[in-house]
């Protein structure tokens, strides 16, 4: 049990029969009446963010829970099948458990998994906020074409496909953005 003096981004709480995690909070002490905390939650499961308004003291449940780094393998009809980098054990995970960056999983890329300490349930399956992929399919590019801001579809290597500017040819590498739902192109990566 924690009081909300114990509030820190990153805590996750038992709280309305489920699990959440504090992406924000900020204690707030009005001129008139009693203290509260006002918090914004994400749904570990879903996904999903609500704002609630704590009472300042009041009591919540902590949940432990255990974020671990495995290789992503592949995928099948079954789920996603993952192997942890340091014990090599491998376990699979359903599709329902990823709540970012579908369609950016890469052949023996890193993925986070976020597990309940108690349970050993997975929670969820994400991948890192970047990743480094390269162009499959696109049109030639423009040689000098940076200026004006305009855009082509890419088909990157994960089979997603990211808007990128004018310049980018086959076999480039790139850097996008998983955050979003179709992915944003952040950078040509020179290696």
């Amino acid at each position: 049990m924690a009081d909300t003096s114990d509030f820190r981004n990153g805590l996750t709480l038992v709280w309305n029969g489920d699990l959440w995690t504090i992406i924000e909070f900020m204690h707030v002490k009005p001129g008139k009446g009693g203290a509260f905390v006002r918090s914004k939650l994400r749904n570990v499961r879903s996904g999903k963010v609500v704002d609630n308004t704590f009472r300042a003291g009041e009591r919540v449940e902590t949940a432990r829970v255990e974020r671990h780094q495995y290789q992503f393998l592949y995928e099948d009809e079954m789920g996603l099948h993952l192997m942890h980098t340091e014990t090599y054990d491998q376990i699979q995970a359903p599709l329902s458990k990823v709540i970012s960056g579908k369609g950016f999983f890469k052949i023996d890329g890193q993925v986070d998994v976020l597990i309940h300490a108690e349970t050993g349930e997975i929670l969820t399956v994400e991948v890192p906020k970047t990743i480094e992929v390269r162009v499959e399919q696109t049109d030639p590019g423009l040689k000098g074409d940076t200026a004006t801001g305009a855009t082509k579809p890419a088909v990157i290597e994960t089979g997603a496909t990211v808007m990128v500017p004018l310049f980018i040819n086959e076999g480039d590498l790139i850097r996008v953005d998983t955050t979003t739902t179709s992915g944003t192109y952040l950078a040509r990566v020179n290696k």
